[in-house]
């Protein structure tokens, strides 16, 4: 069970974290030396951060469902900029799982994205909210967050850092960046669950355990993260990212 925590606050944490929580399942269990989530538990554990980000942005959310003129087009922008990253994911899925394996592979990915990470300090502050998104910032962010499918690399941080490239406001950037994640992060469970169907596993009380966790830690972070985006940016982010990793490749 112990496991199975481990497993949900890293997932719910780092999910939206611009810290990688694609690097972070494999480099936290194995410097806890634990077992790695299997494909089936992945899976769940995505389902607790979609709920998460489902619950925090429920107002958009309603929006969407009841097209309205604001709901329509954040559809239509959140649309254009998943397709990217879905067809990349569908036509490279088995070579970006093969490189999650590499456990030194994806912690110097990391160490990338740290120092990307830093590199946003050079970006000039951006005053556009998000009302003034247009198809092109869709596109720009949509193509960032496809680079995120590699192992290491952080979808948010990607697609924040992305969004204020595009002038965006730091607060603004991060929450289409949450919504965007919408779409990401149930078509990536989706695939995993279709995998899952295939053989004979079946919901373990691990599964419910992270699952719970993973959704309660991924909220807070959501809410945690804007605040903390709109005071620090990404840079704080990246010191941390690049330090784990650095460690990582040290201790393994």
């Amino acid at each position: 069970m112990i496991d199975a925590i481990i497993w949900g606050l890293t997932q719910g944490l780092t999910e939206f974290l611009p810290v990688s929580s694609s690097g972070h399942l494999v480099l936290v269990p194995a410097l806890l030396n634990r077992a790695s989530p299997d494909l089936a538990t992945a899976a769940v554990l995505h389902l607790g951060t979609l709920i998460a980000v489902l619950v925090y942005f429920r107002a958009e959310m309603m929006r969407i469902l009841r097209l309205t003129t604001d709901g329509k087009k954040l559809l239509k922008l959140l649309i254009i900029g998943t397709i990217p990253a879905g067809l990349i994911g569908l036509i490279g899925r088995d070579t970006l799982g093969g490189m999650a394996e590499s456990v030194r592979g994806v912690a110097f990915t990391m160490v990338l994205l740290g120092l990307g990470l830093l590199a946003t300090r050079f970006i000039p502050m951006g005053e556009r909210t998000g009302a003034t998104l247009r198809v092109p910032d869709a596109v720009a962010i949509g193509l960032a967050q496809a680079v995120a499918l590699i192992p290491g690399v952080s979808r948010s941080g990607s697609t924040i850092a992305a969004a204020m490239m595009r002038g965006v406001d730091k607060a603004d950037a991060a929450r289409f960046s949450f919504l965007l994640g919408i779409p990401a992060i149930g078509g990536a469970g989706l695939l995993e669950m279709l995998d899952v169907a295939k053989t004979d596993a079946g919901i373990t009380s691990e599964m419910i355990v992270g699952t719970i966790v993973a959704g309660i830690s991924g909220y807070l972070a959501i809410a945690a993260l804007i605040k903390l985006i709109s005071s620090w940016g990404l840079v704080p982010f990246g010191y941390y990212t690049l330090g784990f990793a650095l460690l990582s490749l040290v201790l393994l």
